[in-house]
């Protein structure tokens, strides 16, 4: 891997570096493993098992991001803050997509553009973290850093970092894209079939009324469709790609593979990957890894970003400055999106920077509860779209996107929405091990109300 050379003369294209060229580099939140041996070990098992995805459809991704870039589409991503190995069912997997799917029909008929589906999901198993420690009723322990690192139960045992647990999200990422594969081409994303299941949300919720006028729209849309025997295959099945933060440089080094097609580093963990906020250091080991791969990448930018920020990240993410290649995730918060998405948003286009701006409302609106619980308010995340929206229509820019940390079950993790969830109620079924999802409702809401800024913008 060390030795690919760019078959293309004259672009910027260098050998991916050694991960002991990286780990000199002093990548930022990475486990503290107590045997290195053992890592090494995982990871040369690791360098020899079949890729999850394909560089093809990596390729098939930037192009649809491409389309973002341009405003001819909308990029809808969802899924897990942090998923969970016993998460690995088929009755998750299903409602989780079950609610992707319904939010992209609200958002495809009010874009009048194809929505681009990107699951966060098939290796979003490690999170960044504020500390290394947690410390409860005064015992000090590592910080649960997701399921690919160590264990959620506050043990000494469970908290240490296990190399074998990088194996075990290869099996869990591999059961959960055969999962989604078989769902989407199997007649679960029927397009006539999802909105029906619109159609009961706006029927059955006691405020879902509010939506009937885009829900009767649509049936009578579809209806027009089977009148003139308007059956295309795009009815019946729907492209939908993986994504998750490429974190774990032990595991995402070890997933990159040269593509025998066109001699090209790929990240075969997940169609598109993306740097944090926490690691988008310029001269740090995670962006030194993902200027070399040729995925659809992603780099989160948060209140701290600066233009000049921006501008440096995309020359050595996108030296090519190829459309569909780099997307910009912006979480500021509510409070902040108005005064600081602008001057990001004004120089990366006046200097001709080709790339995709995508909302993440979810991060920058994070606050513990009077029960302790993490949580977010659904109106603050609402709030910073609208904000994100507003941005891009004073501009004359294009908001590209959404970025949300979901479930498909009725959970109650985020404060607020149609079902008026107050603080007292997150104790009824908070399941998160990391960061507060809306629910199944609450995703469903959102989609409607975004449809309605979508028609103004």
């Amino acid at each position: 891997m060390a030795g690919a050379r760019s078959p293309y003369p004259g672009q910027v294209s260098s050998p991916i570096p050694d991960l002991a060229a990286l780990q000199a580099l002093g990548p930022l939140q990475q486990p503290s493993y107590p045997d290195r041996a053992a890592v090494d070990t995982a990871v040369s098992r690791l360098r020899t098992m079949p890729p999850l995805v394909f560089a093809g459809e990596c390729d098939e991704l930037t192009d649809k991001l491409a389309a973002v870039t341009r405003g001819d589409a909308f990029l809808l991503a969802g899924g897990d803050c942090a998923e969970t190995f016993a998460g690995v069912t088929a009755d998750n997997v299903r409602n989780k997509l079950r609610v992707l799917l319904q939010m992209a029909v609200v958002l495809t008929y009010a874009a009048s553009v194809p929505v681009v589906k990107l699951g966060r999901l098939a290796g979003q198993y490690a999170k960044p973290r504020s500390s290394d420690t947690e410390t409860r009723d005064g015992v000090t322990l590592p910080a649960y850093r997701g399921d690919a690192v160590n264990g959620y139960e506050f043990t000494p045992e469970s908290r240490i970092p296990d190399p074998q647990r990088l194996l075990d999200v290869y099996h869990a990422s591999a059961a959960t894209l055969n999962l989604v594969r078989a769902f989407v081409t199997g007649g679960y994303a029927d397009l006539r079939q999802v909105h029906t299941w619109n159609t009961d949300f706006v029927r059955s919720s006691a405020f879902g009324q509010r939506y009937e006028k885009m829900a009767d729209e649509i049936e009578r849309a579809l209806t027009f469709m089977q009148a003139i025997g308007a059956d295309p295959d795009e009815f019946h099945r729907v492209d939908f790609h993986s994504s998750h933060e490429a974190l774990l440089l032990d595991y995402e080094h070890a997933m990159t593979r040269i593509d025998s097609r066109t001699e090209r580093p790929y990240n075969v963990s997940g169609h598109m990957v993306w740097i944090g906020e926490r690691t988008r250091q310029l001269e740090g080991a995670h962006v030194e890894y993902f200027r070399h791969i040729r995925n659809p990448i992603g780099c989160k930018l948060g209140p701290s970003a600066t233009a000049d920020d921006a501008l440096a990240l995309a020359a050595k993410l996108n030296p090519e400055n190829q459309p569909g290649r780099l997307t910009f995730i912006t979480r500021f918060g509510a409070e902040r999106i108005r005064d600081g998405l602008p001057p990001l948003v004004e120089k990366v286009t006046a200097e001709g920077v080709q790339v995709a701006w995508v909302s993440d409302p979810m991060h920058g609106n994070t606050f513990e509860a009077s029960t302790g619980y993490k949580t977010r308010r659904f109106d603050d995340v609402l709030d910073e779209i609208q904000g994100f929206f507003d941005v891009h229509r004073a501009l004359g820019t294009v908001p590209g996107g959404m970025m949300v940390e979901m479930t498909g079950d009725d959970v109650t993790e985020i404060v607020g929405g149609g079902e008026e969830i107050d603080e007292a109620r997150l104790a009824h079924r908070y399941e998160s091990v990391v960061d507060p999802r809306l629910n199944r409702v609450q995703s469903l809401e959102l989609a409607f109300l975004v449809a309605e800024m979508l028609r103004k913008a």
